[in-house]
């Protein structure tokens, strides 16, 4: 069968072995009409003595800001939604309202213009996302002229389309590149010019039929660059990508072809010499599957040897099928497994692991955590330890460093990594590798006297014995020093964030599995003031988060106290009210962002800018982070309502995206905005954050110099690091660690890191929380050693003068 190519859109249909040409189809429901009168009504009546109405009658609600109509609207899948309201607005002023879908605001002070008569009716349409099931839209009169009249709202759903980022896809023969504007996700596909260059994504369908392609391209010579568009390795068809005048400007061709139910492999190829057009992504329309394996069962282990274990668990269930499962310690990902039962090998010997499993489908959806199981490895069999490391010798000594270098050792099995230890065995440093370097720059506080040495250990977790000691060096002093703490108030179960009162009279403090909110003030003073409702833990590291007090707060005219907690359904925005005694009422400004056992995020706070900043973690579904259209592996920027802030790079809420779990985030005195973030099993980050940017995960862990996306400033190995909460005082950063149980500090110049060195190394635990005081060089930091990996001891909350 011969076809003919057009310089236009070509529509094509994948049937009994053969391509056929048709129009394209976009599949839409009936809208379906929800009634104002049979919705909930707060402050209004149902009337009907103005004609043109529908139904039995309208909504006329009171002349004054807050009364709504709210709608439950049931949708079959979740998905967009056109919303068309019908109202009327005989006055002759604009009457807004803002609209909210589950309690999210969409459309905010949305205007309803004057009609020219009460019996005059028009319709004003938006679009939305519904989840599946049941859905509240509510209209709340956002002025003191209140609604307009409200007679009925359709719903009409869209047909789900599912967006597949060309740089995410397989790529043979082309390169991803950023370097023309206007293009969607992270960057485009450069394809090389030679026939045989192809993009291949998979793409996942919840049931076999007819779906729609759509594909976004830029064409900036003056030929056509056709492609052979190939379906699950079927006979190809060649579609057109005419040229679109410049390499910036971008168009769609569009094709409806059949899908398997499952995964399907769908290759654009380049069929001319000229190569294939710049790919920017493709959207699939159809019934895409969103729907999440089950749960894996109880996991439990068996064969366990100093090194390994046995793995098994009941398995999940999947609509399209378990494509495989990720397994986790806590929330570093430690294995893959396509079923189980599976062996874990390279364990730590005589470790106590807590491991929980997660299943993914083809589509990338990810399940709940399964619950968690402790094993122990054994302890390692016998096994001669690694021989003891030279004396070390001491070069380069610097305020903040010192080089070391020693006689490396020898083992039977290989030595793994050495330990550099100062006089009270604190190891300041760990070198890995294998075999790991026997040199290492060292960070060090200013103004100190120094005799360090090394400890070897091996592959069996062995320690040698320790070095002689360096002869003793003192290190120079630097500005900007955390000076000994004291204690401003103990006894706290998990503080996970303090914000401060604008004036500095006192800070609030929240506690992350009591869900309590406490006032603190400098004195020491600990009162509770409340809890926050609907919070939730989730057995790891969600619960009752960050905290922001509104930047203007006086307790009269302005109450507003901000938090990020998890809820039910989620992670959550909500607002309360706090007069300076107790915290009272309670807002959710925004949901959806999706919570999990580890990497919910949860920082919350105002930029200078005046807008609210919150970070939220990947939620422990990697593709979270990659996605514009997901609230997680994001920082945030929003108003006080939690709509998206004027200027956001999407026009959506999402000011960066690629993060794992970012928790600490401050400016600096040129209003650059740092955060901090946790990596997986290598590398935690501070990076620079700004507009737009898209910093790697999951694609690069630390630094990775991948086009289009942006590197870290500074890493740290988790060990030494797994950071949350940072501030600036004076240009330096002072960033709390919790597995490294360290305070970072970062000095900083400009937009680039100088000095590096830690304080209170193995002091006072897991630190996490760090604000700086307003109106003077200090901060207040808290430990977190009650956490389910701490030590149990009662947390802390201290001062520490910054000189």
């Amino acid at each position: 069968m011969k076809l003919r190519r057009s310089r236009g859109a070509c529509a094509l249909l994948l049937a009994a072995g053969m391509l056929t040409a048709l129009p394209p189809t976009a599949a839409q429901a009936a809208p379906i009409r929800h009634e104002a009168e049979n919705a909930t009504i707060v402050q209004g009546a149902v009337e009907s003595n103005h004609a043109g109405f529908s139904g039995t009658g309208f909504v006329n609600g009171e002349n004054v800001a807050g009364p709504y109509v709210e709608w439950t609207v049931n949708a079959p899948a979740a998905g967009t939604a056109t919303l068309a309201l019908r109202y009327a607005n005989g006055t002759t002023a604009n009457r807004p309202s803002d609209i909210s879908v589950n309690g999210t605001l969409v459309a905010d002070d949305r205007a309803f213009a004057p009609t020219g008569a009460w019996s005059t009716w028009t319709t004003s349409t938006l679009t939305a996302t519904l989840q599946a099931g049941p859905n509240k839209i509510r209209a709340t009169a956002s002025a003191t002229g209140g609604n307009p009249n409200w007679d009925f709202l359709d719903v009409e759903m869209s047909a789900p389309t599912t967006e597949y980022q060309a740089e995410s896809a397989t790529i043979s023969q082309g390169a991803v590149e950023s370097n023309h504007p206007g293009y969607t996700g992270s960057g485009f596909v450069n394809l090389d010019n030679l026939v045989g260059s192809y993009v291949q994504w998979t793409v996942s369908s919840a049931t076999a039929g007819t779906q729609g392609l759509s594909f976004r391209f830029a064409n900036g010579t003056a030929d056509a660059r056709p492609m052979d568009i190939s379906i699950n390795g079927g006979a190809p068809v060649s579609l057109n990508f005419p040229s679109t005048g410049a390499w910036p400007t971008w168009q769609t061709v569009s094709l409806n072809t059949a899908l398997t139910a499952g995964a399907n492999t769908i290759r654009a190829t380049s069929s001319t010499a000229n190569g294939g057009p710049n790919l920017d992504k493709l959207d699939v329309t159809g019934p895409g599957d969103t729907e999440k394996p089950t749960a894996p069962g109880q996991p439990s282990c068996t064969q366990i040897t100093h090194n390994s274990l046995r793995l098994d668990w009941p398995p999940s269930t999947d609509n399209i099928g378990v494509a495989g499962y990720d397994i986790f310690q806590l929330g570093t990902q430690i294995g893959t497994a396509a079923a189980p039962p599976h062996t874990l090998t390279g364990l730590q010997a005589d470790f106590t692991y807590t491991i929980s499993v997660f299943a993914r489908d083809g589509s990338g959806n990810v399940s709940d955590s399964s619950p968690e199981v402790t094993c122990r490895t054994q302890p390692a069999p016998p096994d001669d330890p690694p021989t003891q490391p030279g004396k070390p010798a001491v070069t380069g000594v610097q305020p903040t460093q010192a080089t070391l270098t020693w006689t490396a050792s020898s083992d039977d099995n290989g030595v793994r990594a050495y330990l550099i230890r100062d006089a009270s065995n604190t190891v300041l440093h760990t070198v890995t590798g294998t075999p790991p370097a026997n040199t290492a720059q060292v960070a060090l506080e200013c103004d100190k006297t120094y005799q360090l040495h090394v400890v070897a250990r091996d592959s069996a977790n062995q320690l040698s014995t320790p070095s002689a000691a360096s002869d003793s060096f003192t290190t120079g002093g630097c500005g900007t020093v955390p000076q000994a703490p004291s204690t401003i108030a103990g006894a706290w179960d998990i503080p996970w964030d303090i914000s401060w009162a604008p004036d500095g009279s006192f800070a609030l403090v929240t506690e992350r599995d009591t869900f309590r909110v406490f006032k603190l003030t400098p004195s020491g003073t600990k009162t509770q003031v409340g809890t926050v409702p609907n919070s939730q833990t989730t057995g790891g590291e969600g619960g009752l988060m960050g905290l922001a007090m509104s930047k203007t707060w006086n307790g009269t005219s302005d109450q507003e106290v901000f938090f990020f907690h998890t809820s039910s359904e989620g992670n959550r925005i909500a607002k309360m009210n706090f007069n300076g005694t107790a915290l009272s009422g309670y807002t959710s400004l925004l949901q959806g962002i999706a919570k999990n056992r580890y990497h919910n995020g949860g920082r919350l706070k105002f930029g200078p800018d005046g807008y609210l900043y919150a970070t939220t973690g990947d939620a422990q579904q990697t593709s979270h982070a990659q996605n514009l259209s997901s609230l997680n592996g994001k920082i945030l920027r929003i108003t006080k309502t939690g709509a998206a802030a004027p200027g956001n790079p999407f026009n959506s809420r999402v000011y960066s995206y690629g993060h794992r779990n970012p928790q600490g985030i401050a400016w600096d005195s040129a209003g650059r905005l740092w955060s901090s973030e946790l990596g997986n099993s290598s590398r935690d980050e501070l990076n620079l954050i700004q507009s737009g940017k898209n910093y790697g995960w999951p694609q690069c862990e630390g630094t990775c110099s991948v086009s289009g996306m942006t590197n870290p400033k500074r890493t740290w190995g988790v060990g030494e690091a797994s950071p949350s909460g940072i501030a600036i005082v004076n240009n330096t950063v002072f960033m709390g660690a919790l597995r490294g149980q360290r305070l970072w500090r970062i000095v900083l110049n400009g937009e680039n890191v100088g000095t590096v060195n830690s304080y209170f190394n193995g002091t006072y635990g897991r630190l996490r929380a760090v604000e700086k005081v307003p109106g003077a060089s200090a901060i207040w930091f808290g430990s977190t050693n009650s956490d389910n990996n701490g030590n149990g001891n009662p947390d802390v909350i201290r001062r520490s003068n910054i000189q």
